[in-house]
């Protein structure tokens, strides 16, 4: 057992403790955390006096693992360009977990991931949630799938050579043709026929069933309207992945209590979809009633730098906890994983990161990154 002392701890779903304990047993889980908590005397102790402890950070949208990340284009896996409808294609499949980008990960104090396919396809693949400390990949699942990837706009256009109306009738009927599936699957089974299986559909079904959402990568506010009216059309759960003109629709977005994966932040305008970007859309569309979860989209914000977007985000009105829950606690609700991570809570696991100060300033710094109780990342002494 290990008990953690002598820091300021943010839970993130609970009042912040001034100077507060936790508790980890030995399978790595939070067996008990407050202000004082009751250790046996033998218990090896981490006294982080003057430090304070966070959360790990839950990244909402990355692509570490299938994205070259100083490998070159032979390590670009993310997007699987063959045909504009590969439902079938899974990230798992294509993760790399001792790709420098999960070392990165650590030191950003990113403890979890979602890792979805690229957005050349209106339908792309199924997207999964990991650690990011381990060798084998399959190890570190936390929850696959935990999502369908699509995309509108200027990227699945200039893949498949479509205009915007073609992405919509694609992503339209793919999903009429998922729902005919699931009539026909659902018969057989309940019928104990035999059933051929469509790879491409059974994402479909999932999403259909409502076992897990459609994220659409969506920048531009028409973009972003008509992914929403297609989930609405359709009755399916979804998130809008980057909503970067989100806050020029904020209203819209709260009527609906949209779930907003928002990033990366820190960019330039390096798109044309991108040119209404600012780093103050976290907080508007959060003040208009969106669910939002900030996420890195490594490689295109280094996820080393995380912790900074947080910062960036906070100055345009959030406070701290607000912004820590953008990056522990929504995340993994809206990936579905919040029963093991995102807060610091008794029977979580015990996945955080030390901090030299408080959080989000730009004189903090990330001295040490744990998972499962066990440090997977130190700062240097340079």
């Amino acid at each position: 057992m290990l008990l953690v002392k002598g820091a300021k701890i943010y839970p993130a779903n609970g009042p912040t403790l001034e100077t507060g304990m936790m508790l980890i047993d030995d399978n790595g889980k939070i067996a008990a955390i407050g202000a004082e908590v009751a250790a046996p005397a033998d218990v090896e102790v981490l006294d982080l006096t003057g430090k304070v402890v966070l959360p790990g950070f839950v990244d909402a949208h990355t692509h570490i693992g299938i994205w070259g990340d100083g490998e070159g284009r032979s390590a670009y896996d993310g997007n699987e360009r063959t045909q504009p409808v590969v439902g079938k294609v899974n990230a798992l499949d294509a993760t790399n977990p001792l790709q420098r980008s999960f070392a990165g990960a650590r030191e950003g104090g990113i403890t979890s991931v979602q890792i979805v396919p690229g957005s050349s396809n209106p339908i792309g693949g199924l997207g999964f949630a990991c650690k990011t400390a381990g060798t084998i990949i399959d190890e570190m699942v936390i929850k696959n799938p935990t999502g369908l990837k699509g995309a509108m706009g200027e990227n699945p256009k200039r893949a498949h050579n479509r205009t915007r109306m073609g992405i919509a009738a694609l992503i339209r009927e793919y999903f009429q043709k998922a729902k005919a599936y699931a009539e026909r699957k659902d018969k057989a089974l309940s019928e104990g026929k035999p059933f051929d299986i469509d790879l491409d559909l059974e994402a479909g079904y999932k999403v259909i069933k409502g076992e897990i959402p459609f994220r659409i990568h969506a920048h531009r506010h028409d973009d972003i309207v008509t992914a929403v009216r297609l989930c609405e059309e359709l009755n399916i759960k979804y998130s809008i992945e980057h909503c970067t003109d989100g806050h020029l629709i904020a209203d819209f977005l709260g009527e609906r209590q949209v779930h907003a994966h928002v990033g990366p932040g820190l960019s330039a305008r390096g798109k044309v979809e991108t040119a209404n970007f600012t780093d103050a859309n976290p907080a508007i569309l959060a003040k208009a009633g969106v669910k939002v979860s900030l996420m890195t989209d490594h490689p295109f914000l280094n996820c080393r730098h995380f912790h900074a977007y947080g910062g960036v985000a906070m100055k345009y009105g959030l406070t701290v906890e607000e912004t820590l829950r953008m990056m522990t606690i929504n995340p993994a609700e809206s990936i579905g994983i919040a029963d093991r991570v995102g807060s610091l809570e008794v029977g979580k696991d015990a996945d955080f990161i030390v901090l030299s100060g408080e959080p989000f300033t730009y004189t903090s710094i990330i001295l040490e990154t744990y998972i499962e109780g066990k440090q997977v990342y130190k700062r240097p002494v340079y």
